[in-house]
């Protein structure tokens, strides 16, 4: 566990980035940068605020993105911020190209002026291994869709970025790492998660809609995880120069089959129906783990019913509030 050090976090006020903060905080300064379009900070981080500074502010400005980390002067630095969630793509593709693109650029560029810093974790996305990827490891080429296809400018724009973090340690000796987050859900999810939208309708006795015929499949990832994986980029000596697929292999289902199973165990009323797919879906995507265990000794240890119970926990609550 990192202890005291400076850690810089862009979306740090996003589900990942806020769940990364709590984990970090008592023993590290933080400082986070977002502009909080998708804030899930104010339930994650609530009462906490003195623990950490804030900055608000978009990573597609250079000036204050990295006049924000030169003054903060990071040793570590993890890069969250992205549009992400496909409605959002697809509504917006070109500020997806955009703010995954520049803001990753322009994050490289001030930590590679910032004396002192250790390790740099930047975020790409499953997505990269196209429409079927089964047993996917950090050696699978990446496979993109139709060019025009909104969906894939998300893809694209990431696996620039994973070409750019690495690309800076090639060539100027900065300590980075890319993970690739394989369905992420869990407590303080914002946005478009499936998961987390079925377990909240399901609460609520609400019906659960599935797009197309509820037969893709996925893996899923508990956020407890995802963190305890970023933690992991940031200090292992056998991450640096490197991309790590994070999923949980062992957490696979149908989207059809998610949904039954989050009525079943959660008891709820809701019924299931199917509505029409309107844009290009990711029809198969499970992940190899070896080479993230073997390398970096980390593994996904919550399963799905697990992280099913933990999330509806956490929904009941704010429910409740």
């Amino acid at each position: 566990m990192l202890e005291n050090k400076r850690v810089f976090i862009t979306g740090g006020a996003g589900f990942i980035g806020s769940q990364t903060t709590k984990r970090l905080f008592d023993a590290n300064e933080v400082c986070l940068y977002d502009n909080l379009s998708r804030n899930a900070m104010q339930h994650t981080l609530k009462g906490d605020d003195s623990k950490f500074r804030f900055v608000q502010g978009s990573v597609t400005d250079e000036k204050a993105l990295s006049t924000a980390i030169a003054e903060f002067r990071p040793t570590h630095i993890v890069h969250c911020a992205a549009v992400a969630g496909i409605e959002t793509v697809v509504k917006r593709p070109v500020s997806t190209v955009e703010i995954n693109m520049l803001g990753t650029t322009y994050v490289l560029k001030a930590a590679a002026e910032v004396e002192g810093v250790e390790r740099v974790v930047t975020f790409s996305t499953s997505e990269v291994f196209g429409p079927n990827a089964y047993n996917a490891d950090e050696n699978t080429s990446a496979v993109i869709g139709a060019v025009g296809e909104p969906r894939w400018t998300y893809a694209v724009s990431k696996l620039v970025g994973e070409h750019l973090t690495l690309a800076y340690h090639k060539q100027f000796g900065l300590p980075s790492v890319v993970l690739r987050p394989f369905n992420v859900y869990g407590p303080g999810q914002v946005g478009e998660g499936a998961l987390s939208i079925f377990i909240q309708r399901a609460l609520r006795g609400e019906t659960i809609q599935i797009h197309g015929d509820g037969s893709q499949i996925r893996a899923w990832t508990y956020v407890d995880d995802m963190v305890q994986a970023v933690l992991t980029g940031l200090e292992h000596p056998g991450a640096v120069g490197k991309a790590f697929n994070v999923g949980n292999p062992r957490a696979v289902t149908t989207i059809y089959g998610l949904a039954k199973d989050v009525v079943r165990v959660l008891g709820s009323s809701s019924k299931i129906e199917f509505i029409e797919k309107t844009y290009a879906d990711i029809e198969l995507r499970v992940p190899d783990a070896a080479w993230p265990k073997t390398q970096i000794g980390f593994e996904a240890q919550v399963d799905l019913e697990d992280g099913i119970q933990r999330t509806a926990e956490y929904y009941r609550a704010l429910q409740a509030a």
